[in-house]
């Protein structure tokens, strides 16, 4: 056996851990010319595209970079909080004279 060589159950699990995952997003710029760093041309309009486990699927069209984002990056949504019953009045300590 070469020493290079690996079980093929680790070089499965190393290359399991390098390959997009479904659902996985990516913005493409829809300008002239060759793809560019995507903070620049940021008025131009993006392609949204989708990996669905095999090759990259067009979902929308995003305006601009800022749409991109928002796309790519939802803001979390806030967790709605359970409703406390309101705090119950309490006897005071008052001082004695």
């Amino acid at each position: 056996m070469n020493p290079e060589d690996e079980p093929l159950d680790l070089w499965a699990a190393r290359r399991e851990g390098r390959l997009r995952k479904p659902g996985e997003l990516k913005a493409i710029t829809l300008a002239a010319g060759p793809q560019r760093a995507a903070h620049l041309n940021t008025r131009a309009p993006r392609l949204i595209l989708e990996w669905d486990g095999f090759q990259w699927v067009t979902v929308t069209v995003a305006e601009d970079y800022a749409a991109a984002c928002r796309i790519l990056n939802p803001a979390p949504q806030p967790q709605p909080q359970p409703e406390q019953p309101a705090p119950k009045k309490q006897g005071g300590k008052h001082r004695k004279r």
